[in-house]
């Protein structure tokens, strides 16, 4: 059975050629548009899923069949060595023979997915890939040579992703957890708990980029670790006070499993291995005094681990350090369960887990904003002004619930550009969300989130913007319906002062009538909208006329 891909933008189901799966492919298309969620999928369990991990270090492939969202067993787990971040940490690029190994390596893991009569599936690739100038041709290999379509993710999906497979282990409930992911080319450190990531930031210290980078150390391993001490001292955590001390310090990747074996870190119940630090720094300690081809043959190490071991040690030292904690939980999964999990997800969302998926990116953008010191108030009322225009002008603007979120975080961030300076502020929080994460969105989606926020005030959406120019024409009309949402919902709060309660929605054929039922007088915030409702004008092909009314006044 040959596995293919709807799109550009989806993940892949089996080949809608076949009469046997055709009634799975035309199910699969509609549930599994990139997180959109159709509850009334016929889709159901048992499910055969697998996932690939194109990693720095590494490719990682993993199948299992599923009797429910959580519950698996798993049928095949394998790593494929190739090293994308060699090329990609000291020359920019991947090189073309690096390339072909991988390649190698997919096709491998297409026969793997053809012998399970693997029907649903979803490949990924993080930093190397993402990082590579010619990342773009390598994806189109894949694509032609192999037949898979591959999503380059970002840090903050990564952790999300993690998070997904570490909850699986470790019952995390309502306390606050240090969550460090190292992979080849960057650290993941997040702070989660048991419903998702509540922080999480991206460092570019991954095990083969330090290696890469401290590479003139040489073979002295005392040299070596003195030049990886000071590199890694740079690097920090959320900072705690004795109300919020995080509950543990979770750790994930390779080299940390490497190392508790290493350490020999007992198992609990739950499969998890628990590390003293002071075994880890023991261990340390250890490799420090070994040359790269003594923990080959002593420690009997792979050649691809030996050389990245001590700088994974080091990093995930220095996190514990920071945490101010005495153990580090291993729970032996990462990025590969995580994408297996999130498939799972996708054919199983029930009633209420879309507002827990909506609650958790409103939670992000909130302590995005609040490193930039925003005005939380408004932001909030913003947003929640913004929603129930969205909500009852669906039928204009035919937009879905991955626009929705979109909306959601442009117009909880909208002014997060005040913090570099009020004047311009709209550019700069273009510019600061251009060049942030939020888990659950690309690096695509935060584009568009960039623009959307950048277009709450001032000029409109327009070509001459090097920014909106640079779009695709589908997203370039997305920001053009968002945006001409958001400045609604922003004037409707013009004094900062929330008196807008709720919003009443009539819609005709050439006009839009939008009632606000408010707490106090809307002077100032009629004018603004008049001011402000021209995209909304131009976009939708209709005047908008705006009512008010006293809360309580029948």
């Amino acid at each position: 059975m040959a596995v293919r891909c709807i799109d550009l933008s989806d993940r892949c189901l089996a080949d809608p050629d076949q009469p046997a799966e055709k009634e799975f492919w035309e199910t699969g298309l509609r549930v599994m548009k990139k997180r959109i969620h159709i509850r009334s999928a016929k889709i159901g369990f048992p499910a055969r899923l697998a996932a690939i991990d194109i990693g720095s270090n590494a490719m990682r492939f993993i199948a299992a069949d599923f009797t429910s969202a959580r519950a698996y067993s798993l049928l095949e787990s394998e790593r494929y060595p190739v090293r994308l971040g060699h090329d990609v940490y000291l020359s920019g690029k991947l090189a073309r023979e690096t390339m072909q190994a991988a390649i190698e390596g997919l096709q491998h893991f297409r026969r793997k997915m053809e012998e399970f009569q693997v029907p649903l599936y979803w490949t990924v690739a993080t930093s190397a890939v993402r990082e590579s100038k010619n990342g773009s041709d390598f994806l189109e290999r894949i694509l032609h040579e192999v037949g898979l379509k591959v999503e380059v993710i970002t840090g903050s999906e990564e952790a999300r992703l993690v998070h997904l497979a570490v909850r699986s282990r470790i019952p995390l409930g309502q306390k606050q957890w240090i969550l460090a992911d190292l992979g080849g080319g960057s650290v993941e450190v997040s702070l989660v708990d048991g419903q998702g990531v509540r922080w999480s930031e991206s460092h570019t210290m991954g095990s083969v980029r330090l290696l890469e980078e401290l590479a003139g150390a040489g073979e002295e391993p005392g040299r070596y670790r003195r030049l990886l001490s000071e590199y890694i001292s740079t690097l920090r955590i959320p900072s705690f006070t004795k109300y919020t001390q995080p509950a543990g310090f979770i750790a994930t990747g390779g080299n940390i499993e490497s190392l508790a074996k290493l350490a020999n870190a007992p198992l609990n119940g739950e499969g998890v291995n628990v590390l003293p630090l002071k075994d880890l720094q023991k261990v340390i300690e250890s490799l420090s005094r070994l040359s790269f081809h003594q923990r080959v043959d002593i420690l009997d190490l792979r050649e691809d681990r030996a050389d990245v071991i001590l700088p994974a040690a080091l990093v995930y030292e220095r996190l514990a350090v920071l945490a101010g904690l005495e153990e580090i939980l291993v729970p032996n999964v990462g990025v590969k369960e995580g994408v297996l999990l999130d498939l799972a997800e996708s054919l199983s969302l029930e009633a209420g887990e879309e507002d827990a998926q909506e609650k958790l990116i409103m939670d992000a953008a909130v302590n995005l904003g609040r490193r930039y010191l925003f005005e939380e108030d408004h932001a909030r009322q913003v947003a929640r002004l913004a929603l129930l225009i969205f909500d009852q002008l669906t039928e204009l603007h035919r937009l879905g619930q991955d626009e929705r979120r979109m909306l959601m975080a442009a117009a909880i961030l909208h002014e997060i550009g005040v913090y570099i300076s009020y004047h311009k502020h709209h550019k700069h929080s273009y510019y600061i969300l251009a060049n942030s994460d939020l888990p659950g969105f690309s690096s695509r989606e935060m584009e568009i989130i960039a623009n959307v926020a950048r277009y709450h005030r001032k000029s409109e959406p327009g070509n001459r913007h090097a920014n909106f120019a640079t779009l695709k024409n589908e997203d370039q009309e997305r920001v053009q319906k968002l945006a001409a949402l958001l400045r609604l919902a922003d004037a409707m709060d013009r004094e900062h002062l929330q008196k807008v309660q709720r919003i009443e929605a009539r819609i005709t054929d050439k006009q839009v009538t939008l009632l606000l039922v408010a707490s106090g007088d809307l002077l100032i915030e009629r004018w603004a909208l008049k001011k402000k409702s021209s995209l909304f004008n131009r976009t939708f092909q209709r005047t908008i006329e705006f009512q008010t009314k006293t809360a309580g006044e029948k």
